[in-house]
């Protein structure tokens, strides 16, 4: 593996995940409670064996930047690193205008490590997999660029580059984000997952020759890509074919794009089911996380004929919180959650440091972190109420910013 360098994308602004990202840089949005969305690409790179990686960084980083140093450390010893990069505006005085020039303005980073192959991926999917595979694949098949790809719903083509393959597995086709399923003129579409692995010199002339392009978005999947399909051997590597160790069958495909508040908050509700698509208790496959000095979580209060009950249901409980006299259900609490006697929290995701306060119902929403809910507060009963108030997405799910004060 140490032909290849890994470089995650993590400077994007993530306007579409807004409030959550009013404060920090999309990859360093909470999940699933203990952890940040960009885990899963650095669990995935680590596990398969990839552990020469640069995290290139732009918007708000200075949490996404505290959360890999204080998690992430690899050996030194063995001369494996994570590197946070943050935009140094060495080649333009610019901040990067896309991810093909994230790459062209590193290009002297990329250079000194001398890979052979470089594989760019994002930073705010969830999915396993094992990544030595694709690679195995680039390498079989001899591409100048792998592109992972996977099904996807189709009435979700918008947001994805969909492509088409001949039968050796060789892109024919590609059209990122089409607006109409008019340009979509091939059979058996795919969507690209994000991830990709390119010869170096492959990347850096591409990225090199762009740059001097004015017409250009600077963009790998909408710029670069498209013109390597008609001139260079570009592969498409089924991600449904991926396996990794200890996973279940039903979990074989599984990728999601979190990167609206509707997508975040039903990838969220899928990690409470019984029987959850994605299981967070592979301990043959870990996602990793901070590891936190805290108490275990505790609930309090079995004093069932008043209805002062602390107990949760089908939900994921962190450590360092406290159900005080109060009912949980399909719900995700992060570290230090209090939530007081008598409330009533179903089907929501709340952030660190949270407050409850008595006699409140909330529902169908996301609260972000440091934020105190008064007494008796209701919030998912009344949207037009709650749209006075909070954000509110297409899907009904309120967003309490962080630090809001009621």
């Amino acid at each position: 593996m140490r032909r290849a360098l890994a470089i995650v994308l993590a400077g994007g602004e993530g306007r579409r995940l807004y409030p959550l990202t009013m404060t920090r840089a999309k990859p360093a949005v909470p999940f699933a409670g203990r952890y940040r969305l960009i885990d899963f690409v650095l669990s995935n790179l680590v596990n398969s064996g990839f552990l020469w990686i640069k995290v290139l960084t732009q918007y708000k980083a200075d949490s996404l930047i505290q959360h890999i140093f204080r998690t992430w450390r690899l050996s030194n010893v063995l001369d494996h690193y994570i590197d946070v990069v943050p935009a140094q505006m060495r080649v333009t005085k610019e901040w990067f205008k896309g991810s093909a020039d994230a790459i062209f303005q590193n290009i002297d980073i990329i250079e000194a490590e001398k890979p052979e192959h470089i594989l760019v991926f994002g930073a705010d999917h969830i999915y396993r997999m094992d990544i030595s595979k694709m690679f195995n694949y680039h390498l079989e098949k001899d591409a100048d660029l792998t592109i992972a790809t996977t099904t996807f719903p189709q009435n979700e083509f918008k947001r994805y580059g969909i492509l088409a393959t001949d039968p050796s597995g060789r892109v024919i086709n590609y059209v990122e984000k089409p607006v109409s399923m008019d340009m979509i003129f091939f059979d058996n579409p795919v969507a690209s997952m994000g991830n990709f692995i390119f010869k170096k010199d492959v990347l850096l002339n591409a990225v090199i020759e762009d740059s001097h392009d004015d017409r250009s978005t600077h963009d790998l999947s909408r710029d670069i890509i498209p013109r390597l399909v008609k001139t260079h051997k570009v592969y498409a590597y089924d991600f449904n074919t991926n396996t990794v160790p200890g996973m279940n069958e039903n979990e074989r495909g599984y990728f999601r794009d979190v990167g609206t508040i509707d997508g975040y908050f039903s990838t969220s509700m899928e990690m409470v089911s019984v029987s959850p698509p994605f299981s967070l208790y592979n301990a043959q496959w870990p996602i990793k996380a901070i590891s936190l000095n805290m108490p275990p979580a505790k609930f309090v209060f079995a004093d069932f004929s008043s209805g002062r009950t602390g107990y949760a249901l089908d939900s994921l409980i962190s450590e360092g919180c406290i159900i005080s006299g109060s009912v949980v259900r399909r719900s995700i609490l992060s570290p230090c959650v209090r939530v007081n006697s008598y409330s009533d929290i179903t089907e929501s995701v709340i952030f660190d440091n949270v407050v409850i306060g008595r006699h409140s119902r909330i529902k169908k929403a996301i609260i972000d972190k440091d934020v105190y809910i008064p007494e008796k507060t209701v919030i998912g009963y009344d949207i037009e109420a709650d749209r006075r108030r909070f954000y509110v997405s297409e899907n009904g799910v309120a967003v309490i910013p962080r630090g809001y004060k009621f």
